[in-house]
């Protein structure tokens, strides 16, 4: 393949080589996807993903069945469950998911999503003793729990049953619940391979073992079957949102989301649509830089659990006013966010030889911190992590890596040694 002489160098002088596998291949996709590792064998498939295509068993995950087990007790006698989400898109979408599969099996649900601000990252021992002594006795924590070693031990003792629903990192040991589905989990055999799933592809793998542990006990020979399908729009979302590798079963999660999204089966997805402005059935990018920074603008500068509620909501007049205060949100969120980003670039700037570019500020707006990480990263191609400190000087960071450095296994490091305090997520 060859490039235009106008392009055939850099804006340096260095000439282009084209990474790919060279030959006379001339299809772009093609030359794509093998240049960012796809086997020859698997191309077809990747060029039009279908979950059929890259669907594993459920139950070669760690802990799955024991999951699902629990998930199907809860369904058949209507016990007091509630779904514990992260305050972002990939929490939102995934307790959504659970919240509306369930629903469907006959099983309402409640929530449970943090202030980003009053609660911070996770699950607290003190929110899970709260849900416990109001009802619950089944808690699902989706994108979150991970780490969450006294909040779980608080939780047991208190006698509430908890399943963790994670991707993040985990440590050597692992907290104490009735199961824990985690694809990172460092024991993980044959599901390591889909570490690259968001928790919301968790999520829904989790309900496809739902699904058949209920099929199993009977369950459907009185009512419908839920089509997970159909909940592939939400998948789509969270898994863009959340900047998760667009491979194998990801690849396939997004591709048929976006099919279901243009039928326009949520409510609470076209209300976003319209105050978005998209005047088109949405497309990737739309998920990536449209409505998932207004889901998670709930979450950053305003109310945690307004996302959930959009997506899960029945009532077209209810979708569309939370659609509208995501809308105001993220405007003040861009606003926040750009005066933050300011001066960290500044700060960043005195750090030149720094391996890894730190800068905090006084009142930093602790919902923006992340994004401005990312860019940061960015523009100095070198690991970034802002950190917003409080009136008395507590800082709440957040870092964003580049390929080949594990930030996130050096705060846990740090954490262990008790260089750093709280909970790291």
């Amino acid at each position: 393949m060859s490039l235009p002489r106008a392009f055939d160098r850099s804006i340096t002088g260095q000439a282009w080589r084209w990474r790919g596998a060279g030959g006379e291949v001339d299809d772009l996709v093609t030359q794509l996807l093998l240049a960012r590792g796809c086997p020859y064998e698997a191309l077809e498939a990747h060029r039009t993903p279908t979950i059929r295509a890259f669907m594993p068993d459920p139950s070669i995950f760690q802990d799955m069945e024991r999951a699902a087990a629990r998930l199907a007790d809860a369904v058949q006698s209507g016990e007091t469950t509630t779904i514990f989400g992260d305050y972002d898109v990939d929490g939102a979408t995934s307790a959504a998911l659970l919240i509306r599969l369930l629903r469907e099996l006959g099983l309402e649900a409640g929530y449970y999503i943090p202030d980003r601000l009053l609660e911070g990252y996770g699950p607290s021992g003190d929110a899970l003793v709260r849900l416990r002594e109001t009802g619950s006795s089944l808690v699902v924590t989706v994108d979150c729990g991970a780490q969450a070693f006294e909040a779980l031990e608080m939780a047991r003792a208190a006698g509430l049953d908890v399943i963790v629903v994670d991707h993040h990192k985990c440590a050597t040991t692992l907290p104490v619940a009735h199961a824990l589905v985690n694809p990172n989990r460092l024991d993980e055999g044959e599901g390591a391979a889909h570490g690259h799933l968001a928790a919301v592809g968790v999520a829904w793998l989790l309900g496809a073992a739902l699904v058949r542990t209920l099929r199993a006990r009977g369950y459907f020979q009185t009512r419908a079957e839920p089509k997970l399908l159909d909940l592939l729009d939400i998948v789509a979302l969270g898994t863009v949102a959340d900047v998760a590798q667009l491979k194998g079963l990801n690849r396939a999660f997004v591709a048929q989301g976006l099919k279901v999204m243009g039928v326009g089966r949520n409510i609470g997805l076209n209300a976003l649509i319209t105050a978005s402005r998209l005047t088109r059935a949405p497309v990737c990018s739309d998920l990536g830089f449209a409505l998932g920074p207004r889901i998670n603008a709930g979450g950053r500068v305003g109310k945690s659990d307004l996302g959930v509620r959009l997506l899960t909501t029945t009532d077209p007049e209810e979708a569309r006013e939370i659609a509208e205060e995501l809308d105001r949100l993220n405007a003040e969120r861009r606003a926040i966010e750009a005066a933050v980003q300011e001066e960290a670039d500044i700060l960043a700037a005195r750090q030149a030889n720094r391996a890894v570019a730190l800068v905090a500020g006084q009142g930093w707006h602790p919902g923006v911190i992340g994004i401005v990480a990312g860019r940061l990263k960015e523009k100095i191609g070198r690991p970034a992590i802002v950190i917003a400190l409080d009136a008395e000087g507590v800082g709440k960071g957040s870092g964003r890596s580049i390929a080949g450095v594990d930030l996130g296994a050096a705060v846990l490091a740090a954490k262990d040694m008790g260089l750093l305090g709280g909970r790291a997520g």
